[in-house]
């Protein structure tokens, strides 16, 4: 039953990819799923708050909050105070974060490849499309 249970597999799924890809840049840029999440985000959208990056991650605020404490301790991103609103912070990839990001893009993209090696045009595109049937179902809370 479990094995069947959609919202198991997805977890189980995405755990598995996360650790795969994780092996590929801990170890060499020594930072973690939550942390390479944030720099992806920031790398795809550009600066950003916290609950803008917790919104875009999926990953709770303590998550969020831990990873954006160790990247800034490494030097990979900066905050910046709003001037407007001196409780809003803008969240930055330094030089050194853009250099590890651009470092790790190509792998996560490799292994993504890997991954989808096998499945033909027509299934990437219908997975694609199912995915973000789901994400949008689930975003919408469309469930009993």
């Amino acid at each position: 039953m479990l094995d069947r249970f959609l919202p198991y597999r997805l977890a189980v799924l995405a755990n598995t990819v996360s650790k795969g890809i994780a092996r590929l840049y801990a170890d060499r840029f020594g930072i973690t799923i939550p942390e390479w999440r944030i720099l992806a985000i920031l790398g795809a959208f550009g600066a950003a708050t916290a609950s803008e990056i917790q919104g875009r991650s999926a990953m709770d605020k303590v998550q969020v909050s831990r990873a954006i404490a160790r990247l800034t301790e490494a030097g990979m991103i900066q905050r910046t105070v709003d001037a407007a609103d001196r409780r809003r912070q803008t969240i930055a990839m330094t030089a050194e974060g853009e250099r590890v990001y651009r470092e790790i893009v190509p792998l996560a993209r490799a292994r993504e490849a890997a991954l989808l090696e096998g499945f033909t045009p027509e299934e990437r595109e219908m997975l694609d499309r199912l995915l973000d049937r789901l994400q949008a179902r689930a975003a919408a809370g469309e469930t009993p």
